[in-house]
């Protein structure tokens, strides 16, 4: 579930930084219009959701490295105490 919301908010960042493309060439520096900024504001707050997503999966257990070739931390303890 962690991962599916992690992916839903790159695509709106992604979505957002396309948004703000458009409107920086439609605008053409029109100081009266606001969007660009805004498109800005939406994606500082995409990107700050991610980072504490992230932070919470990593703190919680639910995001972590998996790799085959990491032995883990309690392996990693169990061998030094072998030698």
């Amino acid at each position: 579930m962690l991962k599916i919301v992690i992916v839903v908010l790159v695509v709106a960042l992604i979505v957002s930084l396309g948004s703000g493309f458009y409107f920086l060439m439609m605008d053409q520096g029109n100081i009266k219009k606001r969007r660009l900024f805004n498109s800005l504001a939406v994606r500082v707050t995409l990107a700050v959701t991610l980072i504490l997503v992230i932070v919470y999966g990593v703190a919680t257990g639910q995001l972590g490295h998996r790799n085959p070739w990491d032995p883990g931390p309690g392996t990693a303890s169990q061998a030094n105490e072998g030698k």
